[in-house]
C-alpha cells in the first residue's frame, strides 16, 4: 500500500503580513491568495521493519532513523520529522510508525511560495490517507499551523497552511485568538482565466530567510512603529479592494491595488525589498505591467505582475533581457489538498 497526497502552492496576492501575530491579534488581519498548479507532493509507504526513512528529493536529503515515539529533529528534514510526532504523539498514543516518506516540491523552497507551510500540509495529508484520521479541512489547516508555528518554533504566519489545504481563490480573515474564516472566493471561469493570462510569474533566483523579515515585521508592531503599522493597514485595505475587484469582474484596477500594495509592503520592514527586486519591479512596469508584488515575505523568491491586455509578452521578453530568473509557466487552481491509495 502506498499513500500519496499533493497540496497546491498559493500566490500571496495582498495583505500578506497581517496574518501574523501580534498584528493579527491587534487589528485583524486580512489576505486574498490564490492557488497554482505547482505542488508539494509525499508519498507514504507502510513498513514492518522498525525504521522511519525519510527522503527530500529535491535537498537530495535522505535519513533511516529507528521507529520511536518521538524523532529527533534531523538537519533539513525537520518538518518531516515534525509531522511525524505530532501525529504520533496525537492520535498514536506514542506508538512508533514504521514508513518510508519521500517528499518532493514543484518549485524551490524559500521561494515565497509557502513551501515549508505546503510541504506540511502535503505530509500530513499523506498521514491523514494511512490512518484515517477524522480530520476536516479546518482541522488539518490548524494542525499543520501548530506543527510548524509553535512545535517547531517556525516564525511565519497563517495564510499558507489555510491556503494549501483549502484551494482556489480565497479571502481570509484572521481575528485574535488564533481565529481563521476562510471566505472562498467563486469566480466566472472568463474572469479567472483572463486573470492567469494577465499574470506572468518570474522567479527571482533568490532564496531567501522569511523567519529574520517575519521577526521584524512583528517587532514593528510590538514597538507601535507608526509607519510600518500604518504601511501594513494599507496592506491589509488593498487586500478588501483586490476582493472586490475579482468580485465585479473588474481586472483593470488589479493592477494599481497591487501597486499600492507594493509600496505599503516596503514600508513594513527594511528587508522586504532591495536594489536587486526593485531594477526587477521597474523593468517589468516600463515594460506594460500595471503593478505587481513579491509573493511571500520578501527578499526574494517569486515576483509577479500584472499584465494587461497582451503586454504580458513585452514584459517577458524585457525580464529575459535582464538575464535574472525564469518566468514561470502556470494555471490557477481551484483544488487544495488532495490524497489518494494505491
Amino acid at each position: 500500500m502506498i499513500c500519496r497526497s499533493k497540496a497546491p502552492f498559493r500566490l500571496g496576492i495582498a495583505g500578506g503580513g497581517t496574518d501574523v501575530s501580534p498584528y493579527a491579534d491587534l487589528y485583524g488581519g486580512a489576505i486574498l491568495n490564490v492557488t497554482i498548479n505547482r505542488f508539494a507532493h509525499a508519498t507514504l509507504r507502510p513498513t514492518e521493519d522498525g525504521q522511519v526513512r525519510l527522503i527530500h528529493v529535491n535537498e537530495g536529503l535522505c535519513a533511516e532513523l529507528p521507529a520511536a515515539a518521538h524523532l529527533e529533529p534531523v538537519k533539513g528534514l525537520e518538518l518531516q520529522c515534525g509531522v511525524y510526532n505530532a501525529v504520533a504523539a496525537r492520535f498514536c498514543g506514542g506508538k512508533p510508525l514504521s514508513l518510508e516518506l519521500t517528499t518532493q516540491l514543484d518549485v524551490p523552497s524559500g521561494s515565497g511560495l509557502g513551501t515549508s507551510s505546503t510541504l506540511v500540509v502535503a505530509i500530513l495529508g499523506a498521514f491523514v490517507e494511512w490512518l484515517h484520521l477524522p480530520l476536516g479541512r479546518y482541522d488539518i489547516a490548524r494542525l499543520a499551523y501548530e506543527i510548524e508555528r509553535i512545535d517547531l518554533g517556525m516564525a511565519g504566519g497563517r495564510q499558507d497552511q489555510y491556503a494549501a489545504t483549502f484551494g482556489g481563490v480565497n479571502f481570509m480573515e484572521f481575528r485574535d485568538g488564533e481565529r481563521v474564516v476562510v471566505n472562498h472566493l467563486t469566480l466566472p471561469e472568463a474572469i479567472l482565466n483572463e486573470w492567469a493570462m494577465n499574470t506572468v510569474l518570474l522567479y527571482t533566483d533568490k532564496r531567501r530567510e522569511s523567519a529574520r523579515i517575519i521577526e521584524e515585521q512583528m517587532a514593528n508592531v510590538r514597538e507601535r512603529k507608526s509607519d510600518s503599522v500604518e504601511a501594513m493597514h494599507r496592506v491589509k485595505a488593498e487586500a478588501f479592494r483586490i476582493k472586490d475587484c475579482l468580485l465585479r469582474g473588474d481586472l483593470e484596477s488589479l493592477g494599481d491595488a497591487l501597486n499600492v500594495s507594493w509600496i505599503n509592503k516596503k514600508k513594513m520592514a527594511a528587508e522586504i525589498s532591495n536594489d536587486f527586486i526593485d531594477r526587477i519591479y521597474d523593468t517589468a512596469i516600463h515594460s506594460g505591467a500595471t503593478g505587481g508584488k513579491i509573493s511571500g515575505a520578501g527578499g526574494g523568491g517569486f515576483m509577479f505582475f500584472h499584465c494587461p491586455g497582451n503586454t504580458r509578452y513585452a514584459v517577458v521578453q524585457a525580464l529575459e533581457k535582464l538575464g535574472i530568473g525564469q518566468v514561470y509557466d502556470f494555471e490557477f487552481c481551484k483544488e487544495g489538498l488532495t490524497t489518494w491509495t494505491v
